[in-house]
Order: structure tokens, then C-alpha cells, then sequence
């Protein structure tokens, strides 16, 4: 796993703009979340999904980022879930939804932007947010104390992680990819 790869082995590059985007309530069957701001990206000819929301100064953002990636996992065939395993994927995307957003939350005031996509055979979650931190599973890890197994869950449910800076920007991209049940 890692902590500083800006992008997965074979990583696809940045998404491309513009082009296949539509806004807001009723794209692609996506109703905007109350207080966030949702973009649906239709199939790109790879066959790869993106939803994109946009936190603009809202409260409740976890429970608003989970709704909004099970919305993205209902309309990508991951749910309703006909196997355990298929449950259990499922599940651990909203996991490491809920981490990640909440790391936002705790140690870089929040996050600003959540991008999901899949190519059904992995989904990636991106988290940015304005924090200068470097999120790191805590070493050694102690199962038994509260707080501080965050970045540790996401490591150990994920085929890899890491942050995307940008010079001369503030803040990151925590990304996560998972992979699709067999």
C-alpha cells in the first residue's frame, strides 16, 4: 500500500473535462444531494463511470458522502447486492467513503470535493480538501485504544492509496481504489 504514490500502478491519468459532464438534479438519474452540488459523468469510451460532489460549506458531510456513494453503487449494479461478497464490496466502499471523509473533517477542516469512478472492476473514492497534513496509518497500530484507525482500515480494505499535491496549491487529494467482487 501507499502513502505517497500520487496514482496507481496503471493508472488511467486525470479524467477528462467537460466534454461528457451534466449538472445537477436529474443527470443520469442523480438528484443533487441537499447542500452539495453533483456532476454525473456518463460512460467514457472506456467504459468508466464518475460522480463528482461538491461539499460547498455543508454540514453533515459524512452521512451526505455516504448517501451519495451508495446513489453511485446503486447506479453502477453494486448494490442491491445479490451475494455476501458482493454486500461485503459494497460495504467497505462505504467504509472508506466514511474514513476518508472524515479525515477531511478532522485534520484538514473539511473536505471540499468527493469524486467517485468505476470501470467495474475498481472504484475510486478522491477526497480533497485544503489540509497541508500527510495521512498515514499510525504505526504501531493498537486495536484496542479509540480514535486513530482510520487510514489503517483504508489500508488494509484497498488494493492501494496515496495523495495527489499540487504545486502551488493548498491542500491534497486522498484517493483510494477498491476492487470489484469477482
Amino acid at each position: 500500500m501507499s502513502t505517497t504514490r500520487p496514482c496507481s500502478p496503471g493508472d488511467r491519468g486525470p479524467e477528462p473535462s467537460g466534454a461528457s459532464e451534466a449538472s445537477g438534479a436529474g443527470a443520469q438519474g442523480t438528484v443533487a444531494p441537499e447542500g452539495g452540488a453533483a456532476t454525473v459523468a456518463s460512460g467514457s469510451p472506456s467504459g468508466r463511470q464518475v460522480r463528482r460532489l461538491s461539499f460547498d460549506d455543508t454540514g453533515g458531510v459524512v452521512p451526505l458522502a455516504r448517501d451519495f456513494a451508495r446513489q453511485a453503487l446503486y447506479a453502477w449494479d453494486w448494490l442491491p447486492a445479490a451475494t455476501a461478497d458482493r454486500r461485503a464490496a459494497a460495504e467497505d466502499v462505504l467504509l472508506v467513503v466514511s474514513e476518508l471523509v472524515t479525515n477531511a473533517c478532522l485534520h484538514a477542516e473539511g473536505p471540499e470535493l468527493m469524486v467517485l469512478s468505476c470501470d467495474n472492476k475498481v472504484i475510486r473514492v478522491e477526497i480533497s480538501d485544503r489540509g497541508a497534513g500527510q495521512p498515514a496509518p499510525r504505526t504501531p497500530h493498537r486495536a484496542g485504544r479509540p480514535g486513530g484507525h482510520g487510514m489503517f482500515i483504508v489500508q488494509r480494505l484497498c488494493l492501494d492509496w496515496g495523495v495527489v499535491r499540487t504545486p502551488g496549491v493548498t491542500g491534497k487529494t486522498v484517493w483510494a481504489e477498491l476492487g470489484a467482487p469477482a
